[in-house]
């Protein structure tokens, strides 16, 4: 299943960033550390390219501290880029930002030339709260559910720092199967777009080889670690089912419930600190994003130029 989610307000945010980015100095992109490059927007980087970039890698204390260190040494080891690890709930974030958006733009700042910033994100990424807090006040509406923030907002952060805020976006079309997955699980994407039940199964699938021991303390199993690495994830799922009580008529397995009960707590970090990528993991699915796109591009042009059959009289 190809998961895809691009509502019509996203086209309007689209057309927003390509005029607001020609006067700006620094673009923030925030990330969601479980997953930052899944959440890394590539028609993002298309429509802000060459402005230096802040990689906000946001919920860091939900990910693993090792995978988010060698996601930050990735991006910083990018052009014109920083990275740095933050909690959205932390009290005091902007003096880190506003500090890093300064060494990216060197030459703003001041009355004359104050620093203005675009900030960006994917659905859910908790853009929102980091505004809040920055502000210290209830600026911008808060939820579970992508798709929260609709308009543009500027906010001033200090007499010469100027943070324009935007609608979180997707891009048009996920092109990195892995990607999607990672999006739904973490609820970037709206409910309608995808299956719980194969979502939690992909999501198992990476959890039951990266943190099998997260799984056993959190599920209570009864297994060796060995044995949930090589256990079929829908056998995973079915002990966890039937560990909790989600149980259809017949003692059977509810599937369903067993899925949005795994999400759920995927979300809600009762796991534990996962991260469900690394920089050469993503490298490695993105490639064969990219060939299998190509070639889906290649076939559908080959099919347009095949001479139509005459009709029939």
């Amino acid at each position: 299943m190809s998961i895809q989610w691009f509502p019509g307000h996203m086209h309007l945010t689209r057309k927003a960033i390509t005029e607001r980015v020609k006067e700006i100095d620094v673009v923030i992109e925030m990330l969601d550390a479980r997953l930052p490059g899944s959440s890394a927007n590539p028609l993002l980087a298309e429509l802000t390219s060459g402005k230096p970039t802040l990689k906000v890698v946001n919920k860091q204390d939900m990910a693993d501290p090792e995978r988010t260190a060698l996601w930050q040494a990735h991006y910083n080891a990018q052009p014109h880029t920083r990275a740095i690890p933050l909690d959205a709930s932390d009290t005091a974030p902007a003096r880190a930002i506003i500090a890093a958006c300064r060494e990216l733009a060197p030459n703003r700042g001041g009355m004359v030339k104050p620093m203005r910033v675009l900030i960006c994100g994917i659905p859910n990424v908790g853009k929102s709260t980091l505004i809040n807090t920055l502000m210290g006040k209830r600026s911008a509406k808060t939820g579970d559910e992508a798709g929260i923030t609709r308009n543009e907002q500027r906010l001033a952060l200090a007499d010469d720092f100027y943070l324009y805020d935007t609608p979180g976006m997707l891009w048009p079309r996920i092109v990195v199967p892995e990607s999607g997955f990672n999006l739904a699980a973490s609820g970037a994407v709206g409910r309608n777009a995808y299956d719980d039940q194969e979502v939690a199964l992909e999501l198992l699938a990476k959890l039951k080889v990266a943190y099998p021991s997260l799984l056993e303390g959190r599920y209570k199993l009864g297994l060796a670690l060995e044995a949930i690495a090589s256990m079929p994830d829908e056998d995973v799922l079915e002990a966890i089912a039937r560990k909790r009580g989600a149980l259809a008529v017949g003692g059977h397995a509810n599937w369903q419930k067993a899925a949005e009960l795994l999400i759920a707590d995927y979300r809600s970090n009762s796991i534990g600190r996962i991260t469900l990528e690394t920089p050469e993991m993503f490298a490695q699915w993105l490639a064969a994003g990219n060939k299998a796109d190509a070639e889906r591009q290649n076939r559908k042009k080959e099919r347009g130029n095949k001479p139509s059959k005459p009709r029939k009289r």
